[in-house]
């Protein structure tokens, strides 16, 4: 079993999950964008948040001026506790907004959770690469956006080495999908270390009927049988169905985040 990762250390392996285009390093932070697609690829991750203000204003304002020329709002993924508690502060006093709490939630290996049905993940597909029904699926249930931003999400998701889950129900139609994503250093599925649960999405008809639970036993046993040795995935706080699934399969919290978005600044006009 491995050691407990810090959250630290789980901050870099969340960035390598799931990669953005193009990324920049400024004073500490990395600056990332892809387009617009998701949050998380357009946004700073201030992997060193640094502890001086006036130093902080600087790295704000390059930042600032980085995304401007990519035409995205300033928007950072900031952590909760003691390291990020200065750089949050200068935040709040710059009026950003706090949105989209979530909470990171891991699970070490060598424990398997409790069977949920006698033949857990059976039916399951694997694959080493999103399938057509896959993207399909999990983008109608979690995407924003156009067939062109459908193309930038699967290069994030490309972007890492990962397995890919489709569950299909009794009429053979798709009903749920995942992605256990396997960072580098290994550089493969199938290196020993951490693995993230990704892009847990159920048809919204075929709810309640045991199928993420299916895809998430599968995706365990697969990581597990190719040298992973703990999990981490991402939740909303909000959403209570999806912390008790993961609950009853052995993760625990064990730190969380949330996005903070510049105001838009409103210009007087002559009217």
């Amino acid at each position: 079993m491995t050691e407990p990762t810090g959250l630290p250390d789980l901050e870099a392996l969340m960035d390598a999950a799931w990669p953005a285009a193009e990324r920049e390093e400024s004073g500490g932070w990395m600056l990332r964008a892809a387009s617009g697609v998701t949050q998380r690829a357009n946004s700073v991750w201030p992997r060193n948040p640094g502890e001086d203000p006036h130093g902080q204003l600087r790295a704000l304002r390059e930042a600032r001026l980085w995304y401007r020329s990519r035409r995205l709002p300033l928007i950072f993924q900031m952590f909760e506790g003691p390291r990020h508690a200065g750089l949050n502060a200068v935040l709040d006093e710059q009026g950003f907004t706090r949105q989209s709490e979530t909470l990171v939630l891991v699970r070490d290996g060598g424990t398997e959770p409790e069977p949920e049905s006698p033949e857990p993940g059976s039916g399951v597909e694997l694959s080493v690469e999103p399938t057509a029904e896959w993207l399909r699926l999990w983008w109608s249930v979690d995407g924003r956006g156009d067939e062109a931003a459908l193309g930038v999400a699967r290069e994030i998701l490309e972007g890492c080495p990962s397995l890919y889950a489709l569950l299909r129900d009794d009429d053979g139609v798709p009903a749920a999908v995942g992605r256990l994503a396997v960072p580098p250093p290994g550089g493969a599925v199938g290196a020993a270390g951490r693995g993230g649960l990704y892009c847990m999405a159920t048809r919204p008809d075929a709810r309640r009927r045991g199928y993420a639970a299916r895809i998430l036993r599968a995706l365990l046993a697969a990581g597990a049988s190719r040298g992973v040795e703990g999990c981490w995935l991402l939740v909303m706080a909000s959403n209570a169905g999806a912390r008790e699934l993961y609950a009853r399969a052995g993760f625990s919290e064990a730190g969380r985040y949330l996005y903070r978005q510049e105001r838009p600044k409103r210009h007087l006009t002559g009217c």
